[in-house]
């Protein structure tokens, strides 16, 4: 079985420094969060990020959910270098060095759009039990520009150059007609272009976006909130995590050369993956001790992360799935979306 080659999975989405805090109740209570949740920084968030410096103790870990599902497809991955390519904006400041240093360190060939006017985003991840609540402030990652990064010859080469293409929901908000022009280059030439749901308020309030997409989408990822949201805002009028992934799966789709897959994960409990016809398959995820799980931010990312390693290798789905599942488990260890030096994956 061939390996991978260089520059064959690409990603695009907001490069985010991860500012992470074991928190309290008070603090969650103060911002008003929930402590399980994806939102973007308001007015009334801007203080939360000095605050939770202050007073907490802070880990910085390079973040962005599309980077770090990418940086752990690379590591699963392993040899050769760069099969990952990865776009995205940041500012020229001390988080945005820190960023291209900790790609580099991944080996993950990633090409940032640079800019002045706004500093590199951060989003805080605020820590308690087994939740994590998370606050983007996207600053530099929202000002990812089409014309001024992803349409440059050199660019839109790396674009071609892969056959698995990944985009968090979280980068609707930022361009979607970026989004678009490579969803339309994958399908065109039937190469596989995947998407997550990524948080609720994606399928809320970013649908019309979101559904400009979905033609284009041949894996869809999310896990059991998500899929909740989209379902209702859809109104598939079913709380069934499997017939929602059968009416996820029968959306509108331009490539018909290949059915829609849409893989729902659930936590502790069993992913769920639709198999085309009307056929969706359960697959148990692998056990852990509650006392052995550190942090589970990240555990979404490196699951899609562990997915897309087996997928641009050609690989069965089932393997696939089960690459994500042992991605999953390893970043639940630890703090952060971090990783040992090497998987253990077979």
């Amino acid at each position: 079985m061939p390996a991978a080659s260089p520059n064959s999975l690409f990603g695009m989405g907001n490069p985010l420094l991860d500012i992470s805090a074991v928190v309290d109740k008070d603090f969650l209570e103060k911002y008003g969060l929930k402590p399980n949740d994806q939102i973007l920084a308001e007015d009334k968030h801007k203080a939360l990020f000095d605050e939770i410096v202050k007073k907490f103790k802070v880990e910085y870990h390079a973040g962005g959910a599309t980077q770090n599902s990418i940086k752990i497809a690379q590591w699963m991955i392993q040899d050769p270098h760069k099969v990952c390519t990865f776009f995205g904006c940041i500012g020229e400041d001390k988080f945005g060095e820190i960023l291209k240093q900790k790609s580099e360190e991944a080996h993950v060939d990633a090409y940032y759009y640079e800019q002045t006017e706004e500093p590199t985003g951060t989003c805080a991840a605020c820590i308690t039990g087994d939740n994590r609540s998370l606050v983007a402030n996207l600053a530099a990652a929202n000002c990812y520009k089409k014309d001024k990064h992803l349409d440059l010859k050199e660019n839109w080469k790396l674009v071609e150059k892969a056959k698995v293409y990944y985009i968090a929901g979280f980068f609707l908000t930022v361009s979607l007609e970026s989004i678009l022009k490579v969803a339309k280059h994958a399908s065109e030439n039937n190469k596989l272009f995947t998407l997550n749901l990524s948080a609720p308020f994606i399928s809320q309030f970013f649908k019309d976006a979101l559904m400009e997409v979905m033609p284009y989408v041949d894996v869809l990822f999310g896990n059991e909130t998500e899929a909740a949201t989209f379902s209702k805002e859809q109104g598939f009028q079913t709380e069934d995590i499997e017939e929602i992934a059968k009416k996820a799966e029968a959306l509108p789709k331009v490539n018909k050369k290949r059915p829609r897959i849409v893989v729902f994960t659930q936590g502790k409990d069993g992913t769920i993956m639709t198999k085309g016809g009307d056929k969706v398959e359960t697959f148990p995820v692998l056990k852990i001790d509650q006392k052995d799980i550190v942090d589970t931010n990240g555990a979404g990312d490196a699951f899609v992360g562990g997915f897309l390693s087996e997928l641009v290798q050609d690989k069965e789905l089932e393997q696939c799935v089960k690459a994500g599942h042992y991605a999953a488990n390893i970043i639940i260890r630890r703090a952060g979306c971090t990783f040992p030096e090497k998987p253990d994956f077979h």
